[in-house]
């Protein structure tokens, strides 16, 4: 009885949230760990139980890593960025839109939630030169995102004009959709307990960062690599529109639930209002 009690003190949490459009982006170990995985389809599934609306984003970098490495393909990066050539496009599609996208669509419906691969929902244009067959997103087909029930999940993959295939940064895939659907919340799930003062420091976590904050940052080396598109992207969410945006630590336990209910999952809020 004491599990009901606690189960119903909850219900005015999940009433005010009904109707909420939620992007959640999967990467890091909320993908490549098994239990964490685990973890967060089931709470993207009592998301939309609970009657949120979700929409799910995936990357793939290390599974892409490991296909390229079995393909005997060298994987070359450039500002975090993946640079991508028609070989390694050929097997970042095949990762993205059918082994994962296939097995997360797998999952969410195993727990009951009725998820839809949706793989090209993306269209853009080349973003930089050098990096190959790596776009940004121009639109994104949002009347499709409920065209029918329940989770449309969605690779990081975009169509260019011609209908070819380009290979999308995952979280500028995520922001891009958040933005167009103008979304409540935006989450990106990582495998660090947020933004770090000091990487070999979980406690250094920043709870939140600004604009003026994250060109400091950025400048002083601290947000580098892989997190300086993820928090400008982040950046660029707020400033676009979308409610609220995190970066929450994929390998806690239930960190969406945890996050929804009391705010206990670690993390960094990414807002553009004015600095305290």
């Amino acid at each position: 009885m004491e599990g009901i009690g606690q189960l119903l003190q909850t219900l005015p949490a999940w009433s005010a949230r009904r109707g909420r459009r939620v992007v959640v982006k999967l990467g890091g170990s909320a993908m490549e760990d098994p239990a964490a995985l685990a973890s967060t389809i089931a709470d993207i599934a009592w998301l939309a139980f609970a009657g949120q609306r979700v929409v799910v984003v995936h990357g793939g970098g290390k599974p892409i890593d490991r296909a390229l490495a079995a393909a005997g393909i060298v994987p070359q990066k450039l500002d975090g960025r993946r640079i991508t050539d028609d070989a390694t496009l050929t097997v970042v599609v095949r990762v993205l839109g059918t082994e994962i996208n296939g097995d997360v669509v797998a999952r969410l419906n195993a727990a009951g939630a009725s998820a839809t691969g949706c793989p090209a929902l993306l269209h853009g244009e080349l973003l930089d030169a050098r990096l190959g067959r790596v776009g940004r997103v121009t639109r994104v087909d949002t009347a499709d995102l409920h065209a029918g029930p329940g989770i449309p999940v969605l690779p990081s993959l975009a169509r260019d004009a011609v209908g070819n295939w380009l290979n999308v940064n995952a979280d500028d895939a995520a922001t891009a959709v958040a933005v167009a659907w103008q979304a409540d919340e935006l989450v990106f799930l990582t495998d660090t307990p947020g933004v770090l003062r000091d990487l070999a420091d979980p406690a250094s976590r920043i709870a939140r960062i600004t604009p003026a904050d994250a060109a400091a940052l950025t400048a002083g080396g601290i947000i580098s690599g892989g997190m300086v598109p993820k928090v400008e992207g982040c950046l660029d969410a707020v400033r676009r529109g979308v409610g609220q945006v995190r970066i929450l630590d994929g390998r806690v336990p239930h960190a969406l639930l945890l996050d929804v209910l009391d705010g206990a999952a670690p993390g960094t809020e990414l807002s553009a209002g004015k600095d305290k």
